[in-house]
């Protein structure tokens, strides 16, 4: 049997997938055709129902519930990884200020929208860009204030930008859960007795991947985009958990959580919360 499975080539995605993918597991005669996209990319997809598998960020997976579900492998989740809100200037900004900005963020679709307009709802001057080009509008005065993910957040610093707030920290404080940024859902069309193989592969892969580490494979490397291999595993420690290993209660309360805020923020009567798990 063959699958269409997408992840993004950040180092996180490929750690989890290689073992599966160069069938360094045994994976009981299935074969998977891989899309290496950036998350947005990956997010758009998943409204048109387009992968049998697919990394996705929570708000994107929000909207493609009539077309998928979550596994319980693979996800990122943690605490004190959430995203930063950054800006280029070490002057304390008022909550007015930031509400009157202008804001580069990483799609419309990503936990890093939403982590943001949970913290400042009444921020709306809004453009999202590919997350590797925040840091460079920043720079060059495209806009005021950027939410940067991903291997930004250990590289901001080094081109002179100054961390106004860590969302991550905020819904932390708020929430006392971790933060929920992405996850692996699996198209309904297919069995859910299928799936659930599909899921032990991909956790048989991680936990290949767990024994081998620190070790970084040439396949991660190959599609880090020029991350030195400290970065690499700031990324992957940052990001690769127990919770990607498996949800268990508190992964899903706290995307449980985010669903509850995601229907707040777009004004959504709230809907039926089992729907989201396999």
């Amino acid at each position: 049997m063959k699958f269409t499975l997408g992840f993004s080539p950040c180092p996180n995605d490929t750690f989890i997938f290689e073992a599966l993918i160069n069938k360094k597991i045994d994976t009981e005669g299935f074969e998977f055709e891989v899309e290496l996209q950036d998350v947005e990319t990956l997010n758009n997809w998943a409204l048109e129902g387009k992968l049998d598998i697919s990394k996705l960020s929570f708000p994107a997976f929000f909207k493609s519930l009539e077309n998928y579900t979550l596994l319980n492998t693979g996800s990122a989740l943690g605490k004190g990884v959430g995203p930063l809100l950054i800006t280029d200037s070490n002057h304390k900004l008022s909550l007015d200020e930031i509400n009157q900005a202008s804001i580069a963020l990483p799609g419309a679709n990503t936990s890093a929208n939403l982590l943001f307009s949970y913290a400042y709802p009444e921020a709306k001057e809004k453009t999202f860009m590919l997350f590797s080009a925040i840091e460079n509008a920043l720079i060059n005065k495209q806009v005021d204030l950027g939410v940067i993910i991903h291997e930004n957040r250990f590289t901001y610093k080094q081109k002179g930008l100054y961390k106004v707030m860590d969302l991550g920290e905020y819904w932390e404080e708020k929430m006392e859960l971790p933060i929920p940024l992405g996850g692996i859902a699996i198209n309904q069309t297919i069995k859910r007795s299928i799936a659930l193989k599909i899921e032990e592969l991909i956790r048989k892969s991680l936990e290949y991947a767990f024994q081998n580490y620190p070790s970084i494979t040439d396949y991660v490397k190959q599609h880090s985009q020029e991350m030195s291999e400290d970065v690499m595993r700031q990324h992957i420690n940052l990001y690769v958990n127990n919770y990607s290993l498996d949800l268990g209660e508190e992964g899903k309360l706290a995307i449980e959580t985010l669903y509850e805020v995601y229907n707040e923020v777009n004004e959504i009567e709230n809907e039926d919360e089992s729907v989201l798990f396999i």
